[in-house]
């Protein structure tokens, strides 16, 4: 993939949530467009797994643990890559949960911990990867990774489609206010993908339910995982440097619908 507009050799680039699912697809597609990739998860193995696969394809990767929901630990990330790496240029904010249960049953626990991960998260490492690249004076990309549900009602998803909603609207605030910089802040907004989790938030994964997606989805199927490296690439590079304060939904027309 490399070369041309979507070329991105050496450059930079950190996926949090990438142990698995869509973050896992992406950072791969990263790697292959020729960036070196930070692979980030709560769980080290799957970071690993997914750093090895880049690797091994030729490509530059590094794993590391990482809660978003902890500053602190968003800010050694940030500060690890710079050291390994000596800048950073992309960031997309994937990390992310969902607890499916009807909203008068959403506990305290429940909503502060969705919304710890999917919004304060994201938050936490877009203004420290913000500070970076404006102290670098290059400018960068950073990709919220959000979802239909932050504008459209999901049955069971009361949490989960607020701290989306809130992604839409960080992501345009960050947008606007760091245009000047040369730091772009775009949004990715996944509709159903199929064999993926849950927890990067367009899976509902009950039989009972996939008649509805197809029926609800105007292409008439699921998305594949590797739909959305594409997008990713795209918003990462000089392809999209005019593009800002944008939500790229990738639905199968689910939301024009």
């Amino acid at each position: 993939m490399n070369g041309g507009l979507f070329d991105l050799t050496g450059k930079v680039a950190v996926v949090t949530g990438s142990g698995r699912g869509l973050g896992q697809v992406m950072a791969r597609g990263l790697a292959e467009a020729g960036a070196s990739v930070v692979t980030c998860s709560r769980t080290l193995d799957e970071a690993e797994r997914t750093a090895k696969q880049i690797i091994e394809a030729g490509g530059s990767a590094l794993a590391m643990r990482v809660d978003t929901s902890v500053r602190e630990s968003c800010a050694e990330l940030i500060r690890v890559t710079v050291d390994r790496f000596g800048r950073l240029d992309v960031l997309v904010n994937n990390a992310g949960i969902d607890i499916i249960e009807p909203a008068e049953d959403v506990t305290d626990e429940h909503w502060q911990k969705v919304l710890d991960i999917n919004l304060s998260g994201y938050f936490h490492c877009a203004q420290l990867a913000g500070r970076q690249m404006h102290a670098q004076g290059t400018g960068g990309s950073i990709i919220n990774n959000s979802s239909i549900a932050g504008g459209v009602g999901i049955q069971g998803l009361a949490s989960y489609s607020a701290a989306k909603g809130g992604v839409n609207q960080l992501t345009q605030v960050l947008a606007v206010e760091w245009a000047e910089r040369g730091i772009r802040v775009n949004a990715i907004s996944p509709g159903y993908f199929e064999n993926i989790m849950r927890d990067a938030g367009t899976e509902h994964a009950r039989p009972e339910k996939e008649q509805q997606v197809i029926t609800f989805t105007p292409m008439r199927r699921r998305g594949r995982p590797e739909e959305l490296v594409g997008p990713a690439v795209f918003l990462a590079s000089d392809a999209s440097s005019y593009v800002t304060g944008a939500i790229l939904y990738v639905d199968g027309g689910y939301t024009a619908a």
